[in-house]
């Protein structure tokens, strides 16, 4: 799919979207703003159906990938790593052993898988429930907002 290029700067919320709905074809689902549990906040966490994790950081900006140093201590969290950019971002910038993907509000192209880099059976399960425990709480917290919903943390 090719994406046509962007005239304003993208938010985060809007390729988070997209993301999403492009996961979701592959079979993943997937959590945005997912904590893990060594206190930082992964972008976006999805699992696929053979409960493989994949996180994706989205960068917006040069800038904003410049800046982060952050980003090296979510890959083991996940069986694969990778970036979301928008078109026209400095591709080369982004470490071979990650993914790649474009995206705009409306769509993703994906550029690379990145390095399989397979979690281990304690780190998934434990990711498996915190996954599971996070999606029923914001569910819950969807259909009753008034009521207090535990299991972000």
């Amino acid at each position: 799919m090719s994406l046509p290029p962007s005239a304003e700067p993208l938010s985060a919320p809007l390729l988070a979207r997209a993301l999403c709905r492009s996961l979701a074809q592959l079979g993943y689902r997937s959590l945005v703003e997912f904590p893990l549990a060594n206190g930082r906040r992964a972008d976006l966490l999805a699992l696929g159906k053979g409960g493989d994790f994949m996180i994706v950081e989205i960068k917006t900006t040069v800038a904003d990938f410049r800046s982060d140093r952050k980003w090296p201590l979510y890959r083991s969290f996940a069986d694969r790593f990778a970036f979301a950019v928008p078109r026209g971002f400095a591709l080369a910038l982004i470490p071979e052993e990650c993914g790649l993907i474009l995206a705009d509000p409306f769509g993703t192209e994906f550029l690379r898988e990145g390095r399989l880099s397979p979690l281990n059976a304690s780190r998934r399960r434990a990711l498996t429930l915190s996954f599971a425990r996070i999606a029923a709480a914001r569910l819950a917290h969807k259909l009753d907002p008034e009521a207090v919903h535990s299991g972000e943390a």
